[in-house]
């Protein structure tokens, strides 16, 4: 009996989901668009330099495969099992697993959270469009690191500018969304994901033949575990979630539309290696390049923006190479975008069928309003800290980051792992994975159970008392 209920409910929540991916390589394409951003090209590359490259790869990899395979396992299953927008899934879950009501917060943070992010994102990708621009002018040559800083705040310094920039990258989003989910995320996908991986292909194979590839290779891949630190380890980690796009809300959205017949951890174990290959990749691009014009790996945030075109302005070919190398920056963001964007709009279009075009219009226009504010914490209020009055320091742009990379991300992630650990049916979790064998359902359980919920336990309390600086491996 209580299989017949749950197959019901089933079949009940199909018929709410509009449509599915038309086929699965079109399913990993979108999703591995979404996975792959900023993350992987800006923020692996010089968060890898600052930890001392090998050491902290390896840890790395080991959290990716260990630890995110099996949220990001998770998470698909939620959004597949619910079939619908993210909150609708989560709360025909707790209906159909009988939870406490609590759970349903996983809906309305993986709304929240790609609302908020894209925001401020889209400020990161306004800036690769605008390089982009620069680049293709040979705007860089002859860059030094003063004429490079000074470079970089006068661009960042336009408002006017950079919130026009703002607006034209959520308005290419929104059309693409406003398409729906064949001829708009799934076209432009199966055209940008080869694009992306043969643009990043071009740059590491530059690289060998005219860059430090060796000192690169070396830096990347060899351990030298005398670098890694505590807060090495957890860097590490909450990289291998950030990358992965966990608890951001994407998973769940993209997984609604996902064929039962399509298994999830096949699926999540490619999304995983092309995902961690793209920010492996990454790195033999852009080391390289810093080794071989005496540039310093462990240069910060600042790397890709203030230093590389230190680089690009003083090399063989550093003009394509540059064009390049920020057009990639601008594909990354932008599948990202549109996997940020889709979560608001498929709950939207929940309230109001049919409507997909305006909702997503609607949408578009309040990120862009909230991402103006991020556009002015780099001029007009840079000064400026909006909660100074509590005696936290910081503009717009850094408590929007903060809260939702370093707050809410991870809390999503921790609620995500033990909803699907400990809440899930034995019944639900067998429905969905379509295993063989036992093993991966019993590792499945396990790392949501005790490890994920663990190990961002500890990312979060070191986040927020700082105890990790105090000892080292």
């Amino acid at each position: 009996m209580g299989d017949a209920l749950a197959n019901l409910r089933r079949d009940t929540l199909n018929s709410i989901s509009p449509t599915t991916w038309s086929s699965r390589p079109a399913f990993l394409l979108a999703t591995i668009g979404g996975a792959i951003g900023l993350g992987n090209l800006w923020r692996f590359p010089y968060i890898a330099g600052e930890n001392g490259g090998g050491g902290f790869v390896l840890i790395y990899l080991a959290f990716v495969f260990l630890l995110g395979l099996p949220v990001l396992a998770g998470e698909m299953l939620l959004g597949r099992h619910g079939r619908g927008s993210a909150v609708h899934s989560i709360a025909s879950l707790v209906r159909s697993e009988n939870a406490l009501s609590f759970w349903r917060i996983i809906g309305w943070l993986s709304l929240l959270i790609p609302f908020v992010a894209l925001s401020y994102y889209a400020l990161i990708a306004a800036w690769a469009l605008d390089y982009l621009g620069l680049a293709v002018i040979n705007g860089f040559d002859g860059f030094d690191a003063t004429r490079s800083e000074i470079v970089y705040g006068q661009r960042t310094g336009r408002a006017v500018i950079q919130a026009m920039l703002l607006g034209i990258f959520v308005a290419m989003i929104v059309w693409v969304i406003a398409k729906g989910l064949h001829n708009g995320i799934e076209r432009i996908s199966k055209i940008m994901m080869p694009a992306l991986f043969g643009v990043i292909l071009i740059l590491v194979i530059y690289g060998m033949i005219s860059a430090d590839f060796a000192s690169a290779v070396e830096f990347l891949f060899r351990p030298d575990f005398s670098e890694v630190t505590g807060a090495s380890v957890l860097m590490a980690l909450g990289q291998a979630l950030f990358s992965l796009a966990i608890g951001v809300g994407l998973l769940i959205t993209y997984a609604a539309y996902m064929p039962s017949e399509y298994s999830i951890q096949k699926s999540a174990t490619i999304i995983c290696i092309f995902d961690t290959s793209a920010a492996l990749l990454a790195g033999l691009a852009i080391f390289p390049l810093v080794f071989a014009n005496n540039l310093d790996p462990a240069e910060g945030p600042g790397l890709v923006f203030q230093t590389l075109p230190i680089a690009f302005g003083n090399m063989p070919g550093g003009h394509g190479i540059g064009v390049l190398f920020f057009l990639l920056l601008f594909f990354a963001a932008f599948t990202t975008g549109i996997g940020m964007l889709e979560p608001s709009v498929a709950w939207l279009e929940e309230k109001w069928p049919g409507r997909r075009k305006i909702v997503a219009r609607w949408a578009g226009i309040l990120i862009w309003l909230l991402g103006l504010g991020s556009v002015f914490s780099f001029n007009i209020f840079a000064e400026v800290s909006p909660l100074g009055f509590l005696g936290i320091e910081g503009t717009f742009f850094f408590l929007l980051d903060f809260t939702v990379a370093n707050l809410l991300l991870p809390i999503n992630a921790l609620l995500i792992a033990v909803f699907a650990g400990w809440v899930l049916s034995r019944s639900t979790i067998t429905q969905e994975f379509s295993s063989r064998t036992e093993l991966w359902p019993k590792f499945w359980r396990f790392a949501n159970r005790y490890v994920a919920p663990i190990a961002i336990s500890v990312v979060l309390l070191d986040l927020l008392t700082g105890f990790s600086a105090n000892f080292s491996i």
